[in-house]
């Protein structure tokens, strides 16, 4: 039986080829950290090293990892024949298709190969240098063993504290994406930027994915591509919280404004926004999974800018914990990890414990499960709302933590409209501190205390002038 030839990647098959190349393309901390060390040569397609060697000028020559559209550029760029053309378009539609759904064994196989690879190399240079038999050389070779040792490590050795200083005082270096509320957006610093995790408190029926989908509509608008991932809801009523945001019109009367809505609806197809909505099960869901299905979007040629996770506690940790709130942490730091590879935008919800289903505002300590979801986040505010709140449409919200802007602020009977899905903080000189709330429910509190005394002694005047016996 003749003998596999391990040497070049196609004794893994075609198959593994193209999500080798499709991992490169989807997953940039991967691509960064193998490609000085994949030769285009260990593909047994010729167009598939065609990608592959474009993929290591791009990196080389411009310090960048296309995604599918820009690489489709540049191998068509210097390419006149039409047959040619065709059949490269056709290889990058097969890797832009191809299946990530085993995403961590790709990564691994393609590492140990190449980097065994690298280390075929350097054995034979070494061995030519020891053949000389001169002990000077020692050195020349333990320099070549290490460098190809380290090979393929994770290149992020830190940065000097002056490096691109220009682009750190450019007014918008973080690029935030706005929220579309009004208020908030000015104690955000414009908003939300690319890999920043932001979350949502408050108790059940409050709303949670009111919020969620205000600020999915306003991203649309602004024409980012937006992902809103949710468990409990129903896709129609989420699509029909969206045209109530657009519209305006109350949830209840949709309806009736049929005609006008579809009309709507034609124009911003045109938009360039683009919001896709995609309900998981909560059961058995866990960040790797959303992950998973992210990267097969990214693979199609579909990058989100923003994700919006409606909520937290419905996904589950990947591993089994003892502790349930190790879990719970490890989900939160999960999903603020897939964020940061993918430089996308996060927004999620967390559900508030008992005591925060009364309170006139919901802290940090009255959120449901484990603490560090709260401590993981770059930004964390809260929703409350009372029984009167509640018919009057209204909402006191805090923000609790804020790594980019002030916390410890408080915007008291806001707009807060779950039938419109609408949401108006006013300006942020309107917002209170914490204290400053505390002092005035003080003294609205001694206001009614001492309104209600008043109440019973005018009583009491009045029942003895006109001699009525006071009631025992």
């Amino acid at each position: 039986m003749a003998k596999i030839d391990k040497n070049s990647l196609a004794y893994l098959g075609y198959d593994y080829q193209l999500r080798f190349i499709a991992q490169m393309l989807t997953d940039r901390r991967f691509a960064n950290n193998i490609l000085d060390i994949v030769d285009p040569n260990y593909f047994e397609d010729a167009y598939l090293r065609i990608v592959v060697a474009t993929l290591k000028e791009a990196k080389d020559k411009d310090d960048v990892i296309p995604d599918f559209s820009s690489l489709q550029i540049r191998l068509l760029e210097d390419v006149d024949n039409e047959q040619q053309r065709k059949y490269l378009i056709s290889q990058l539609r097969k890797i832009q298709e191809a299946d990530l759904n085993d995403s961590y064994k790709i990564k691994d196989i393609a590492m140990k190969f190449c980097k065994q690879q690298e280390m075929k190399k350097s054995i034979t240079e070494i061995n030519k240098i020891i053949s000389k038999g001169n002990i000077e050389d020692y050195e020349q070779c333990e320099a070549i063993l290490r460098k190809a040792l380290e090979h393929g490590d994770n290149k992020d050795d830190g940065m000097n504290v002056f490096d691109s200083i220009d682009t750190v005082l450019e007014e918008d270096f973080r690029k935030p994406i706005p929220t579309g509320i009004k208020g908030l957006d000015e104690i955000m610093d414009g908003g939300l930027a690319k890999t920043e995790l932001a979350t949502i408190l408050a108790p059940f029926g409050v709303g949670k994915t009111t919020m969620i989908t205000k600020i999915a509509n306003s991203a649309m608008n602004q024409g980012l591509k937006v992902l809103q991932i949710f468990f409990e809801d129903n896709p129609k009523v989420i699509q029909r919280k969206h045209l109530s945001c657009w519209s305006g019109f109350d949830l209840n009367s949709l309806s009736f404004h049929k005609e006008d809505l579809m009309k709507m609806v034609e124009e911003m197809t045109n938009g360039k926004g683009q919001l896709k909505l995609k309900k998981f099960s909560s059961d058995g869901t866990t960040i790797p999974v959303i992950r998973q299905y992210v990267r097969k979007l990214i693979a199609q040629g579909w990058y989100p800018d923003i994700i919006l996770l409606d909520y937290i506690d419905c996904v589950e940790p990947s591993r089994k914990f003892d502790d349930v709130n190790a879990g719970e942490g490890s989900v939160m730091r999960q999903f603020e990890a897939m964020l940061s590879e993918l430089d996308i935008a996060g927004w999620t919800a967390i559900q508030g414990n008992r005591s925060s289903i009364k309170a006139d505002v919901v802290e940090a300590d009255q959120m449901g499960g484990s603490i560090k979801k709260a401590q993981i986040a770059h930004f964390v505010v809260s929703i409350a709302k009372t029984l009167d709140q509640k018919n009057d449409n209204t909402a006191t919200m805090a923000v609790l933590k804020s790594r980019f802007g002030k916390s410890g602020i408080i915007f008291e009977n806001i707009r807060f409209d779950n039938a419109k899905i609408q949401i108006d903080m006013g300006q942020s000189s309107g917002a209170k501190t914490q204290t400053q709330h505390k002092n005035d429910k003080t003294v609205n509190e001694t206001k009614r205390v001492a309104s209600v005394f008043d109440a019973s002694k005018t009583r009491d005047n009045v029942l003895n002038a006109l001699n009525v016996p006071k009631e025992e």
